[in-house]
């Protein structure tokens, strides 16, 4: 399962990526037939979020694949080239997910953290399983909020034990 969008290919990550990426080397790189640059990984997905990832879909097999991260990769004529990553941080409750994303430094402000987000958002609807979208920002990366809003999401608060900004999007039914 691959969504694609205008300028991007998500490929949703598996344990197998996932080992390649925890190992390091060439391993990612091969897998998704595409480079992999320097600056990788992006802002919060760090090692502890793929040690997370990896243990969450060995634990829900492949029914998992899609609810937790997905790799953004640009083909535009040439060689792939993996700009960033998002996801949900797990299966919906009660009818909703949470979302993160991030691009590495040198793909930002070129839109693609917006294509991430509203291609994962309508995937995640057009499962049936979910009607409510969720995130979370710091006040301090006003451009994650842009991408938010550009999504069709609104400020929902801010998280009382995080201080972190919510937002939230409710699918045609929610």
């Amino acid at each position: 399962m691959t969504l694609r969008t205008p300028r991007l290919e998500l490929v949703p990550a598996t344990v197998a990526h996932l080992e390649a990426e925890l190992r390091g080397g060439g391993g990612l790189s091969a897998l998704l037939a595409a480079r992999v640059p320097g600056s990788w990984p992006p802002g919060e997905y760090d090692r502890d979020a793929m040690a997370f990832f990896h243990a969450r879909l060995r634990e829900g097999g492949p029914e998992a694949v899609g609810w937790y991260g997905w790799y953004a990769l640009t083909r535009d004529g040439g060689p792939a080239t993996l700009v960033g990553s998002g996801g949900f941080f797990g299966p919906p409750e009660g009818g909703a997910v949470e979302i993160g994303y991030s691009v590495v430094p040198e793909a930002r402000g070129q839109g693609f953290a917006t294509e991430i987000v509203k291609a994962l958002v309508r995937h995640a609807f057009a499962t049936g399983a979910v009607r409510e979208v969720r995130a979370r920002t710091e006040p301090a990366n006003p451009a994650s909020s842009r991408v938010l809003l550009k999504g069709g999401f609104e400020r929902d608060g801010r998280d009382p034990e995080t201080g972190a900004d919510r937002y939230r999007l409710a699918g045609p039914e929610g």
